[in-house]
């Protein structure tokens, strides 16, 4: 497969204490979510990068390259236009690196969906948000359209998919599930 994917590593995890929520344990392997997503993009057959900030994660060794925002200051959008430019011409995914329950079977769902579609992204309903960050994106297509909204100042996620013309990829709910806090990682737990 002719792809990169992203781990978005990026976020400040405020929420969480300030501890990077990608060094947390996954539930089923006990290794840190950003090795695990790691793994899960090379065996998809997808070149794994981080994006964002990605120096808390130097401990792990996990030898990949790190996609910076660009521009910088722009929040998640700066990471994503930072990922379509690297990708080049290839497709691009990007991974949230704090969805503990993302398998490699959703990741082929998501690489096969809506084959020719500029962005297929997880929404778990017609009327729900777009998951931005558990999508396929055409680079070549998305980046351009990127691009013009942060020169126009805008910052919103979903109104690039809602510009792009995403698909939506229908997942279990679970799927999707991020951990942005430490109740969240404790409802798991007790599951």
């Amino acid at each position: 497969m002719s792809a990169v994917l992203g781990v978005f590593v990026g976020g400040r995890s405020t929420r969480m204490g300030g501890h990077p929520k990608g060094l947390l344990a996954a539930p089923d392997t006990g290794e840190a979510l950003v090795v695990r997503a790691v793994r899960l993009a090379r065996e998809l057959g997808a070149t794994p990068v981080l994006v964002g900030d990605a120096r808390a994660y130097d401990v792990l060794g996990c030898d990949v390259a790190v996609v910076c925002d660009d521009p910088p200051d722009v929040g998640p959008l700066g990471g994503l236009c930072g990922l379509l430019g690297f990708a080049g011409d290839r497709a691009a995914f990007a991974l949230a690196c704090d969805m503990p329950f993302v398998t490699l079977d959703h990741l082929r769902a998501l690489a096969v969906a809506h084959p020719g579609a500029p962005c297929v992204a997880a929404r778990r309903s017609n009327d729900a948000p777009w998951e931005p960050f558990f999508a396929r994106y055409d680079a070549p297509r998305v980046l351009p359209a990127v691009r013009a909204m942060i020169a126009a100042g805008e910052r919103s996620l979903q109104r690039v998919m809602a510009r792009v013309g995403a698909r939506a990829l229908s997942l279990d709910a679970r799927a999707t599930d991020d951990w942005d806090t430490p109740d969240d990682v404790s409802r798991c737990r007790t599951l």
